[in-house]
Formats: C-alpha cells, structure tokens, sequence
C-alpha cells in the first residue's frame, strides 16, 4: 500500500492548489451540507459536520462558503438540494478494481457522466457487488511528520482506537475503525499534534502492481473520473512502486 498511499497523499496536497480548485470547493461544500441536512447543524454534536468544515477550511475554502453551505443543509437558508449518496464499481486498465461514491441530485446525469470517463480511458462499469468486497472501509487520518516520531503519534492515538501508523514518508497514516475516526481526531488535537485531513475511506485487501505505462493508464482514468461533477471520491486497489511513481510524475 505505500506506492498507492504516498501516490493519495500528494494528490491530497496538491487539491488545493489545483487548477479544478473550484470543482474541489464545489464538493467539499456538498458534503459540509449534506453533513448539517443528516446530522444537524452544530459541528460540536455533528462530528460528521466537523470533520467536513475542517477539510473545507484546510482547502481554503472560504468561511462564508461554508456557513452558508451549513445553514442550507440545517434549513436555515433556503437553497438546498435533494443529494443523494450512489456508489458504482468498475474495472479500470490492468484489472484493477475501482469503486466510485457519487453524491448528486440527478441519478441519471451521475450514471451517464461515470460510464462515460469508464469508456473513454480504458474502463468499464460493473454490476453491484462485483468489486466492493475487495475494499475495506477504514477511518484514515493523515497528519504531517512535524519531527514526530512514530512512536510519538501511536501513543497519543493507540487508547482512541488506532489500530495502525504508517511512515508515508513526509507523513503519518493512522488506521482506525471508521467509528473510532473521531475519538482518534479528538486524542491528536488533545496533545497538540495538527493532521491534514480525517476521513472514512476503502482500502483494499489485494492490491494489483502496476509498471510505468499502467499506472498512467490508472492514473488517467482516476482522474476522469474526479474530474466529473457528481463524483466525490474514487477508491482504486492498485500499488506502484515509489520507483514507477516518480517515474510517471
């Protein structure tokens, strides 16, 4: 998993400073209302809530963006859509199995914009079931080194749950069960320790290597797909080498 992982983490960094900017704030909004709509609106009884305005605001989204997206999802402002949560499952080049979470307020448009970025870049969409028990869901934290070592990050963590930290390099992944995510974020902002972002996401249980021209291939193909509207995050088991990674750039 550490190609796969540090191949996350630098598109993590670079998100905010991408030329989609807008997209991304387009959809971290989304999930700060969708988060206020099922939860509620105050982010200290909604950790869900929480943990999206932080991901908002680590990525620069406005303040005033984010309010309004949270007033909307509580009732508070008037505006708000009918989103609604879809996974689809594909196969990308190479075998390698991919899940795809949409969140939209038209099923059609979201169906039709995924098949599409499967069929133009090598894809194709598959039946239900057909790749989603490859993939584990997980509570994942990513938090900078900042002269931390790793014994430092799982002292602090290992009584919230953690169940795993991993060296990344320039940063920390810490595993948890996803109900564990928030007593993990809350034990690290106790001792004082920053992290990038705090999210539930699938990891896989078999991984699929993948040499230079593959992982471009992939790499394409993850990235037709984020770049579509109604998509909010691709989950793929694929593993390259940090040779192959810098390789492809």
């Amino acid at each position: 998993m550490s190609g796969h992982s540090k191949w996350a983490t630098t598109k993590h960094k670079k998100a905010a400073l991408d030329a989609k900017r807008g997209k991304l704030f387009a959809k971290l909004i989304k999930n700060v209302e969708v988060a206020a709509r099922t939860g509620g609106g105050d982010p200290e009884a909604n950790p869900t809530l929480y943990d999206a305005i932080q991901k908002a605001k680590k990525s620069s989204v406005p303040q005033d963006n984010i309010e309004r997206a949270r007033r909307r999802g509580n009732g508070e402002e008037a505006g708000g859509a009918d989103w609604q949560n879809i996974t689809y499952e594909g196969y990308a080049p190479n075998g390698v199995a991919v899940l795809i979470e949409c969140l939209t307020d038209n099923k059609n448009r979201a169906a039709s914009e995924v098949r599409t970025a499967l069929s133009k870049n090598g894809g194709t969409l598959a039946d239900a079931g057909s790749v989603a028990y490859l993939f584990t869901r997980r509570g994942v934290v990513l938090m900078p080194k900042n002269d931390l070592s790793e014994d430092d990050v799982l002292m602090a963590v290992l009584d919230a749950g953690a169940e795993e930290v991993n060296d990344l390099g320039e940063s920390f992944e810490i595993l948890s069960e996803p109900g564990d995510l928030v007593s993990v974020r809350t034990a690290l902002q106790e001792a004082g320790y920053d992290y990038e972002s705090a999210d539930t996401s699938f990891l896989p249980s078999v991984n699929v290597p993948l040499d230079a021209e593959g992982a471009r291939k992939v790499f394409r193909l993850v990235d037709a797909l984020e770049d579509c509207d109604d998509v909010q995050n691709v989950y793929a088991n694929f593993d390259v080498s940090d040779e192959v990674l810098a390789e492809v750039g």
